[in-house]
């Protein structure tokens, strides 16, 4: 990250108008969300947002929307920089939009467990693929002056005791596997670092001397360190080490006690002067010095910005089986209908060749979203869309339009982005339910049923399921009390999650009301969440009345996911209820209420039999499962990979009433499929983001072909996996898997997972057939090789040629193999396409902890290329030559 020396000397000018006391001032937070001014200076508030899939801004209100792009699995996923580095401009341009100068995103942490609760915020197992990911997120980003942070530096790879835990990892492993994404961030010139809330080795790592080195030493960082929120807890040890910048403000350990402390020579002035020389250049890069305005961000209409949200959806869609089923083609399905057998599918996972255009003329079908399906309603009255108009000629048979069957509650309500501080509100989503009626419009009868409900608690109140009974308005009325209960304000919001009701002088209590319209009757679980004092009345009749005061400091739960504490009553159809619920303000317990209600849960075996009915009397069948937020969430890691029985039940019973079953699984991370050899087609949705269904629509109807590739293991079951532990032991949590994490420790436990890494079909198929590679490389030099292969399917495709390396007679350890390079290829049907890969010189090097450097060992390499970690049918010997020349800095070859 290089500074000029005309910038450098500008800098120098400026820090120099600055006392010991005002530099110190610098590097505390003015707000939440705000660095500090300094008039001195002419340097502005700094804002800053959290990532990393849209730009939330500085308030957590449903009414200030954002872009809501895939979630960082689903772009890992696509195995594409220049589409990810195009996203990231769409967020550079919402940043700007919103006056955001700093996003607080990616997240380069590592998928160690599959039970990890973040992963849906993280990239991918492999630390090759997570740095060249993050480094092309990070470009999009900053091309457009908005800074990037790259984060949680380091090892926070988990969510339990996240605030303490204590992680031990060896020095090698550290360098290669997780320090390694960190450093490709740095090398594409990241501005922004994020300090995590753990330890490492036994040092938090805001006080930790890996900020320093390799960060800002040996990588030549020269941006800003800044503490996650509240993890900054002692003044000396964190001003000593290599932080700048403790967030949030205006509290905290430093500000006044900084300046004291170098007063005091407790705290070198040269070092809190390093620091405020960072922020100031952070200050003039983003344009927040006077004199200086921020870049120009080429502006993209809505339909740009929606169309690539969309394409970006199709991208990171991973088919994992397909067995003569996708794409599904309207016309072919017309041609069998219920009355007649449906065809067997061969069991094979070649996938079919047909292309259908759902839009028409080359555009996107028209999507508009629906109104979120309603929770508890009636199962009897299946939604569908106007069926097609017959043919004007006459035909022995009645004309009768095909048939989709769309079943699951994912498909009418699908979850479009992970839980926790990097969520956002969109201005709009797209159900796979929507995308598959905007598809089909005029063309075929869509029908859906919800089946058994998902595994989890209430969902917050919404529009469709209450009123505001102030204005008799879909929504809630929200009203902000004082001490004696007098209102002090009022208005209407959209539902029941209300994260930061906005606080005027004398606040003193929070409430939310809103009128039920029960469709289902029987017993409801009724349940508010928040800390301090809280109450839940129905109908003015006392549900719940205590005391909860909170369990933990973690800005997650505190601010944005409370625990609820739940009642039930019993409601009637037809007869509405006035729900509402109150949480007094305590200081240090944030002001997030949320309100939820849940009908009874329908009969099982009811459910299961409608959703058979109606997939065995449709053309096709599309089954929408996933997780939910109580699953994937920042805060809290998972105990389990289960979908939960009613989920797999459903897949099971639509799967065997109807071959044309396409499942559709919709989480951020593995789960367990036990079902997935059942199915006709297996997509990975992950969560896709706002367009999520019209791009899984793209993809279900043969528009676009499913572009993902798996960016992390997924097993049959938890319990084979290798490497799970997340929860510390005395609070202390060993990586003892050393480099192995991921596909590399599946294959030092020779055990086959369900998909490998980097497994992922298309919609043709590919034979690879050449693998060259020189004879020779010399140490500290970047390898080239060439992969060829031939589309041997009969529709044009991409493929993604994977290149890994094994030095099985090396002198120390390595992974049975690990990624050292990718590249995708486009060919049409028949076509021969060779594909260049570059291996950078590093994949071949390891970490000595006993020299201290990189270091390259002479001999045989073995180079291997295909399409998954666990499918490479091509290979080559390459000898690694020692050199003394031409080695990248910091490298040499062993003795």
């Amino acid at each position: 990250m290089g500074t000029s020396d005309e910038e450098a000397d500008d800098i120098d000018r400026l820090l120099g108008k600055l006392t010991p006391r005002a530099r110190a001032s610098l590097l505390r937070g003015a707000t939440i969300w705000r660095t500090r001014a300094e008039p001195a200076v002419g340097l502005r508030e700094m804002v800053l947002s959290d990532g990393p899939a849209g730009v939330r801004g500085e308030s957590w209100d449903e009414r200030h929307t954002s872009v809501l792009l895939p979630s960082a699995t689903a772009l890992a996923a696509t195995w594409d920089d220049a589409l990810v580095e195009r996203l990231g401009g769409v967020l550079a341009a919402e940043a700007r939009r919103k006056g955001v100068d700093v996003l607080l995103a990616p997240t380069l942490n590592l998928h160690r467990s599959p039970l990890g609760g973040r992963h849906f915020e993280c990239f991918s197992e492999d630390p090759y693929l997570t740095a060249r990911i993050g480094a092309a997120l990070i470009r999009g980003v900053q091309a457009h002056g908005v800074a990037a942070t790259a984060k949680h530096y380091v090892a926070n790879d988990s969510e339990t005791d996240r605030l303490t835990v204590d992680v031990r990892v060896g020095e090698r492993a550290l360098r290669e596997v997780y320090l390694a994404p960190f450093e490709a961030a740095v090398a594409a010139g990241v501005r922004l670092v994020m300090a995590g809330y753990n330890a490492v080795n036994g040092t938090t790592m805001t006080a930790s001397e890996l900020l320093t080195d390799p960060l800002k030493s040996e990588w030549g960082f020269d941006g800003v360190v800044v503490s996650d929120w509240g993890a900054v807890r002692g003044t000396v040890d964190t001003a000593r080490a290599g932080l700048d910048l403790a967030m949030p403000g205006p509290d905290g350990p430093w500000g006044e006690a900084l300046a004291r402390a170098v007063a005091e020579g407790e705290v070198p002035e040269s070092a809190v002067a390093d620091k405020a020389r960072r922020v100031l250049r952070l200050a003039a890069r983003v344009g927040a010095l006077a004199g200086e305005g921020p870049s120009a961000v080429p502006r993209r209409g809505t339909r740009e910005v929606r169309a690539l949200a969309r394409r970006a959806v199709a991208a990171g869609t991973v088919l994992l089986a397909n067995r003569g089923v996708l794409p599904l083609d309207v016309e072919r399905l017309r041609a069998c209908g219920p009355d007649e057998d449906h065809p067997e599918a061969p069991d094979t996972d070649a996938p079919r060749a047909e292309l259908q255009r759902p839009g028409g003329d080359g555009e996107p079908a028209d999507l508009t979203p629906q109104a979120p399906e309603r929770p508890g309603g009636s199962l009897e009255s299946a939604d569908h869309t106007p069926e097609a108009s017959p043919p004007t000629t006459t035909s022995p048979h009645p004309y009768r339009p095909p048939t989709v069957a769309v079943l699951g509650a994912h498909a009418a309500r699908t979850r479009t982005q992970g839980g926790g501080s990097a969520g956002v509100f969109p201005h709009a989503e797209v159900s796979v339910l929507d995308g598959i009626r905007a598809a089909l419009r005029g063309r075929a009868r869509v029908v859906h049923v919800p089946g058994p409900r998902p595994d989890g608690p209430p969902p917050p109140l919404d529009a469709a399921t209450c009123s505001d009974p102030r204005s008799g308005q879909p929504g809630v009325l929200l009203r902000v009390l004082d001490a004696a209960g007098r209102e002090l304000y009022a208005e209407r919001r959209s539902g029941g999650r209300l994260l930061e009701p906005r606080l005027v002088p004398g606040a003193h209590t929070v409430e939310i009301s809103a009128r039920l319209r029960p469709r289902v009757e029987g017993r409801w679980t009724l349940g508010v969440a928040g800390f301090g004092r809280m109450r839940l009345e129905l109908d003015g009749r006392i549900l719940l009345d205590g005391e909860f005061p909170p369990l933990t400091d973690d800005p997650a739960v505190v601010h944005v996911h409370p625990p609820a504490h739940y009642a039930t009553a019993e409601l009637a159809v037809g007869q509405d209820a006035l729900l509402l619920a109150r949480r007094e303000l305590v200081p240090g317990t944030g002001r997030a209420t949320v309100v939820s209600a849940a009908p009874p849960a329908p009969d099982l075996a009811r459910s299961l039999a409608q959703a058979a009915r109606v997939a065995r009397e449709a053309d096709a069948a599309v089954v929408v499962v996933g997780t939910t937020e109580h699953d994937e969430c920042e805060g809290r890691d998972r105990t389990a990979l289960t979908l939960g029985g009613a989920q797999d039940a459903l897949v099971r019973a639509v799967a065997a009433a109807n071959p044309r079953t396409v499942a559709v699984v919709n989480s951020g991370g593995p789960v367990e499929l036990p079902w997935r050899d059942e199915v006709g087609a297996l997509l990975l949705a992950w969560f896709p983001g706002q367009e999520g269904g019209g791009g899984l629509a793209d993809v279900l109807f043969g528009r676009a072909e499913p572009g993902g590739r798996l960016p992390t293991t997924w097993p049959a079951a938890l319990t084979d996996a290798p490497v799970t532990a997340t929860g510390p032991s005395g609070g202390r949590l060993d990586y003892t898997e050393g480099l192995h994490i991921g596909h590399r420790a599946w294959l030092r436990e020779r055990r086959t997972p369900a998909y490998w890494f980097g497994h992922g079909l298309g919609y043709t198929t590919w034979s690879y057939e050449g693998l060259t590679a020189p004879e020779v490389t010399p140490a500290g030099e970047d390898l080239t090789v060439h992969v060829r292969l031939r589309n041997t399917g009969s529709r044009s495709g991409r493929e993604v040629v994977q290149v890994y390396l094994s030095r099985p007679e090396g002198s120390v350890e390595y992974p049975e193999r690990w990624l050292a390079g990718y590249t995708p290829v486009h060919a049409g049907p028949g076509e021969t396409v060779t594909a260049t890969v570059r291996i950078p010189a590093r994949a071949l090097s390891h970490w000595s902890p006993g020299h201290g450097c990189w270091l390259t060992e002479p001999g045989p390499c073995m180079v291997l290329a295909g399409r998954s970690a666990g499918d490479l049918p091509l290979a080559a010997d390459v000898e690694v030559e020692a050199s003394q020349a031409n080695r990248t800095p910091g490298e040499r070859s062993t003795p």
